[in-house]
């Protein structure tokens, strides 16, 4: 599981890293980025759902759910609008602690209960987001900033959603889908000055077509098996790998500030970890 986890957070990083560095370098439009990512997700979906089909005896019945594939969409457009103006490192924070903090309010308020470690866990986790957005660092665009903690919802949203599905494979493929026609439509109705060179179609192309439909394949098998306080605050790593991503291909240094953040938010992160496993342990 532990496994499964660090390569889904590597991937969702990946998405940042890849989409900001398309768009801080002019090499495509948002919405251009956006439909080229869900239509090569839909593509590689399609194309691992019908190779699941000729090997199985029992093939996967596609779970067709518009409400899943309208959360998916408002969070990928909103995601590449936001970092038009806002690096991959606190693009990623703002997407995360907006997940991090609707999933454990979903949780609680649905009945999950909250131990002595997994509380100090979060504690930990959000103090050093806290330490990073302290006065003194760069304060992000507030309007961007504001859009990504939209796509954060809709990304909470769908990840609570991702609990109820019967399969990780058929649902992401029919979210991703449905998902292009709602696209589409934002295509329509928000692109303005088109932007499509050769680099940020192949960027969109690894967002979507890796970083996202394997990835998110990968996280709907994982949050099915953990709670959603669990499965929120171990996304808080990916704001750290984001920041690092940031620093080796984009350029965006990270400072002391940064790395000890990172630290303080992995400790955490940690503690929520062993207090589910503790908490499962103890009640076997």
């Amino acid at each position: 599981m532990l496994f499964k986890i660090i390569i889904a957070m590597l991937a969702f990083a990946a998405n940042s890293v890849l989409c900001r560095l398309a768009l801080a370098g002019q090499q495509i439009d948002p919405m251009s980025f956006s439909l080229l990512r869900v239509l090569s997700g839909a593509v590689v979906l399609m194309f691992l759902y019908f190779a699941h089909r000729r090997r199985s005896e029992n093939p996967l019945k596609i779970e067709w759910n518009l409400k899943n594939a309208i959360y998916l969409a408002v969070y990928i457009v909103a995601f590449s609008m936001a970092y038009l103006k806002i690096n991959a490192g606190v693009g990623a924070l703002l997407l995360f602690g907006t997940v991090q903090l609707s999933m454990v309010a979903y949780g609680i308020f649905h009945g999950e209960k909250v131990n002595l470690m997994c509380g100090i866990g979060l504690v930990v986790a959000v103090l050093g987001i806290l330490f990073l957005l302290l006065p003194g660092a760069n304060t992000p665009n507030l309007f961007y900033s504001f859009i990504m903690m939209i796509s954060g919802l809709a990304w909470a949203a769908y990840s609570i959603a991702g609990k109820t599905m019967l399969s990780p494979l058929s649902s992401t493929l029919a979210n991703f889908v449905l998902a292009v026609p709602v696209v589409s439509l934002g295509f329509v109705l928000f692109a303005k000055d088109v932007l499509i060179l050769p680099q940020g179609i192949v960027l969109a192309l690894l967002s979507g077509g890796l970083a996202s439909s394997g990835a998110y394949i990968l996280w709907y098998s994982i949050v099915q098996k953990i709670d959603r306080i669990t499965a929120s605050t171990v996304q808080l790593s990916v704001p750290c790998l984001a920041i690092l991503g940031g620093s080796l291909f984009i350029g965006e240094v990270p400072n002391f500030r940064m790395i000890a953040s990172t630290v303080i938010v992995l400790v955490g992160i940690l503690l929520v970890i062993f207090s589910s496993s503790h908490k499962k342990t103890h009640h076997e």
